[in-house]
């Protein structure tokens, strides 16, 4: 696919109807990585109630399993005494509405909503809130394109590996491994889903971290390539599990894989050096593979020319000028005082120098070449060493500093903190093991069994760390949740280093078909009479009883009975030893706010009565930082951070306010009227000014495939 979009960018040079044929065309086939994506994608929404116009499936009784019946499609005509009147084009019947579900494609139109469940509060008042959301994540994708369209640095995420083991849903079925659709389906999941974390990451400047393992490894490659066909892909392995799980009459498997997609000038950060300062590294400037000799094409013509050295300073005197391969070195003529050196090793074969005249003669005035005596050497009594023309840019990093001059007039460059080692591929760290740093560091947080294969928080917050370390004010999102290892360690590095790292971390509340035999798991409470929905099967699921509690007790330095945290981040055992020491009993100086997505009727909000409901919306784009503005009768609100003006005709009373608070980079306008909307972006040119309709319909009106209207 990329080649033929550059093709078709050529061809639109020369020719713009024959590239807009050539683009219909290509849409019209298929090319690439090639499935079913059109498959139909649906989701049960157990907390949603119902109403008129919905579609809806009916449950089993309490205590049945689901049968096909349960499957069917039904829209709701009427409600009338907690008795629905329902239709599927075929029959009409009467059905008790708490036996109903509503389901959303992916294609449907919702009016999303965030209510907030819980938040604690342990960070200064000018720190944001890190948010665990509660929801179906496309669905909260959606959502979230309004807040933060462009503007995300890095997403993380670990989505279900189609293991064919029962460990995902699609179309509300689990997908195992007799599926003939399991990699149609599976792909068209997470296309969906990536084209959104798309529009959310910065094109600029971010990241895209995608773990997996060798069962869809390689679609995933292809799907990210053919997404992502500008950015810079690469794949790691970790090792996760050093023993290897056990696989019959095949290898252990002791890795998986993390794909990296590098977005703009989004690059890897390495890891600074530990020691003390040592001096870098220069190179030789006779350059050293036999394939770089006089004469090769990969030699070139221009980097075969004489350096006159002067013979009481040892310093280069002059730079002559190339000689092409049919010129005997011999016959270029020597200068006075001097040794011509010319690029010959040892056994006589003659060289190239690595880099041109002009570039050793900038090098040489920047003070970054050095002369040594060869006396062991024949053909080239001169040694001669350089830094490439890129020192300066590692000076300005930090990373290298001048120290001071030799005698001879070179620069004395070191690094800062010692030799930097470079990250490889290959990750094997003892600290990424997940079962110590994963399931059992989850175990001591929230208890026994409540969630199956965990990420070892120092493998998430190294992947992070490669690329925001540097940017301290970051906004991370992970959509794929799980027990929220992401949110952890984002807060173990504004630990680390004082940031202020934001997280936004969107999970479903599913109750697993199986807690490795724990108790809890939907099996047995839906023999005990539960269904999803039910308050006693909902407290139950991923969200509420492990990511929730995960994050609040990480954040107080306890466990789930109140215990303190045994242990210390960064030293988390006698033979690990990061170069610091936290005690996870300090917990964190963070906040945090877990929310419900909700899902709005229409009606309400054209009655203007779901301002609330969107309200969470707002202050997310705001910065997630200080109260929450709910609609009170005011004209307008304001918090330090943000403000929204309700009525237009107190406009200049609210600029005026605005204008009194610094901190205040973004405002809400409620009007129809686009030009008060631009009138008020002329008033407050330096923040940003956003748009709501009156009736908020038009606002927050989400449609499949398409994000907000």
């Amino acid at each position: 696919m990329v080649n033929i979009n550059e093709t078709i960018a050529n061809v639109n040079k020369l020719d713009p109807e024959l590239a807009r044929q050539v683009r219909k065309y290509v849409r019209d086939h298929s090319y690439g990585l090639v499935f079913e994506n059109n498959l139909p994608e649906a989701v049960r929404l157990y907390t949603k109630t119902v109403a008129v116009g919905d579609t809806v499936n009916i449950r089993p009784d309490r205590g049945k399993k689901e049968h096909n019946e349960n499957k069917v499609a039904w829209n709701v005509k009427t409600i009338k005494d907690d008795i629905a009147t329902i239709e599927n084009g075929k029959e009409e019947c009467n059905v008790a509405v708490e036996d109903l579900v509503p389901i959303v494609s992916y294609r449907d139109v919702i009016y999303p909503g965030l209510h907030e469940v819980d938040r604690i509060e342990r960070g200064d008042k000018d720190d944001p809130y890190q948010v665990v959301v509660n929801a179906e994540n496309y669905h909260a994708l959606e959502m979230l394109t309004y807040c933060y369209a462009g503007k995300v640095d890095c997403i993380y995420i670990d989505p279900p590996y189609n293991t064919g083991a029962k460990d995902w849903k699609y179309n509300n079925d689990y997908v195992d491994s007799n599926d003939q659709y399991r990699h149609s389906k599976w792909l068209a999941f997470m296309e969906r889903r990536l084209k959104l974390a798309k529009r959310l990451l910065n094109p600029k400047d971010s990241v895209l971290i995608v773990t997996i393992d060798e069962k869809e490894y390689a679609r995933l490659g292809l799907l990210l390539e053919q997404m992502f066909p500008d950015a810079q892909i690469q794949m790691t392995s970790i090792t996760i599990n050093p023993s290897g799980a056990i696989r019959k009459n095949l290898f252990a498997r002791s890795d998986e894989y993390a794909y990296f997609v590098l977005l703009g000038n989004a690059h890897v950060i390495q890891q600074e050096g530990i020691g003390d300062e040592k001096e870098v590294r220069w190179w030789y400037l006779r350059r050293l593979e036999y394939a770089s000799r006089r004469g090769t094409v990969k030699g070139g013509t221009a980097q075969f020319y004489p350096i006159y050295i002067n013979n009481e300073t040892q310093l280069i005197e002059k730079i002559g000028d190339p000689i092409t391969p049919d010129i005997d070195r011999f016959s270029v003529p020597d200068i006075d005082g001097c040794t011509t050196v010319f690029p010959v090793r040892d056994d006589g074969t003659e060289m190239n120098w690595g880099v041109k005249g002009e570039t050793l003669q900038y090098l040489l005035d920047e003070h970054v070449v050095q002369v040594t005596k060869n006396e062991k050497s024949l053909y080239q009594p001169f040694t001669i060493k350089y830094l490439s023309a890129n020192y300066k840019k590692k000076i300005e990093s930090g990373r290298w500093a001048i120290k001071g001059y030799r005698p001879d007039g070179s620069k004395i460059v070191v690094e800062t903190g010692g030799k930097i080692n470079r990250t490889t591929t290959v990750w094997t760290n003892k600290i990424y093991d997940a079962k110590t740093y994963g399931t059992v560091m989850l175990k001591n947080i929230v208890g026994n069994d409540k969630f199956s294969f965990p990420k070892s928080l120092y493998a998430v917050h190294d992947c992070l760390k490669y690329f925001v370390k540097d940017q301290k004010d970051a906004l991370v999102v992970d959509f794929f949740a799980g027990s929220g290892t992401t949110l952890q360690a984002v807060n173990l590095l504004n630990a680390e280093d004082g940031g202020h790292r934001r997280c936004i971390c969107v999970t479903n509340n599913e109750v697993p078909a199986d807690r490795n035999g724990g108790e809890h798991n939907a099996k047995d409470m839906m023999s005990e009479g539960l269904r999803p929905g039910d308050p006693d099967w909902e407290k139950y699921g991923i969200a509420n009883y492990v990511t929730w509690p995960r994050t609040k007790c990480s954040i107080e330095g306890v466990d789930i009975n109140g215990n303190p945290l045994q242990g210390d981040y960064g030293h988390p055992s006698k033979d690990i030893d990061l170069g610091y020491s936290l005690p996870m009993s300090d917990g964190f100086k963070a906040n945090a706010i877990f929310f419900d997505l909700t899902y709005e009727s229409a009606w309400p909000i054209r009655l203007d009565n779901a301002f609330d409901a969107i309200a969470p919306i707002l202050w997310m784009q705001a910065g997630c930082k200080g109260p929450i503005i709910h609609r009170v009768g005011k004209s307008y609100l304001l918090t330090d951070y943000y403000g929204v003006l309700f009525d237009y005709g107190q406009a200049s009373k609210f600029v005026d306010a605005i204008k009194k608070h610094p901190n205040i980079k973004t405002v809400f306008v409620v009007t129809d009227d686009q030009r008060r909307y631009s009138n008020m972006c002329r008033r407050l040119p330096d923040i940003g000014v956003h748009r709501l309709y009156e009736s908020f319909l038009k606002t927050f009106k989400i449609c499949g495939e398409g994000g907000l209207d």
